[in-house]
């Protein structure tokens, strides 16, 4: 469900979970061990990639039906785990997004340093509200900090989905190139930093990015909690079956 491959100190994790590398349990639990790996094994920085035509289409909601509301509290704990994760790692990790990256394919992205994405008829967002899902302060807080507060409470509200242009243009990503290169262009952004000295470089990320760590560090802030509670209400169980339905009808 993940391969890691390192380009000389940085390691590429590559989500490897086919047809759409949707998000279950096992695969986050993978990617943030993968993850924790690499910060004490000499790792310098970490892309994160997903295969050709999608990062990631969320949450694996077929999984979380069939399994009930045990699959569904593993599903939001894992997720959640793996945004503080993402946010609190010691090492700069960017997300090379290669295709679709709806809801929780969004989530991992913006929890990154940074986002190149793939040119082309692609779509990002956080389109949890469509689905019978809200979107936890905390990520709101965080889109905040890179759309600004008018595009974050539109997108959210909403559950927008934006093209990689649309995207570029708030600031939700920070690069477009052509798909083939999005992994190359990651990696290039990790290597600029890399080639300044490592204390100066670290200490100043971490600096930029203690707000974030605040934000994921409060122990007051929401948990999965609430996501458990509203994905077990009727109307997003019967919003959820029929989003299952009607992509089944189309495969």
């Amino acid at each position: 469900m993940l391969e890691g491959i390192d380009h000389g100190p940085i390691r590429e994790l590559q989500i490897a979970h086919p047809p759409v590398n949707a998000l279950r349990p096992q695969v986050l639990v993978t990617l943030r061990e993968a993850l924790d790996a690499a910060q004490v094994e000499g790792v310098r920085a970490v892309v994160i990639s997903g295969a050709p035509g999608f990062f990631s289409a969320g949450l694996d909601v077929p999984f979380m039906l069939e399994g009930g509301d045990a699959a569904a509290i593993e599903t939001f704990e894992e997720l959640f785990a793996m945004r503080t994760a993402l946010v609190m790692s010691d090492l700069p990790v960017a997300v090379a997004i290669t295709g679709h990256s709806p809801a929780g394919g969004a989530v991992l992205a913006i929890c990154c340093d940074y986002r190149v994405m793939a040119e082309g008829k692609y779509k990002i967002g956080l389109n949890e509200v469509q689905v019978g899902l809200p979107v936890s302060p905390v990520l709101q807080a965080n889109l905040r900090r890179l759309v600004g507060s008018h595009n974050a409470e539109r997108m959210c509200i909403e559950g927008r989905l934006l093209s990689p242009e649309g995207a570029l243009e708030i600031g939700l990503v920070d690069r477009l190139v052509p798909l083939d290169e999005v992994v190359p262009s990651a990696l290039e952004w990790c290597k600029k930093l890399l080639a300044a000295p490592s204390r100066a470089m670290l200490r100043t990320r971490a600096v930029a990015r203690a707000d974030l760590v605040r934000l994921y560090a409060d122990p007051e802030r929401l948990g999965p909690e609430e996501f458990i509670e509203v994905w077990s209400s009727e109307e997003t169980q019967a919003t959820m079956r029929t989003l299952v339905a009607r992509l089944k009808s189309k495969g």
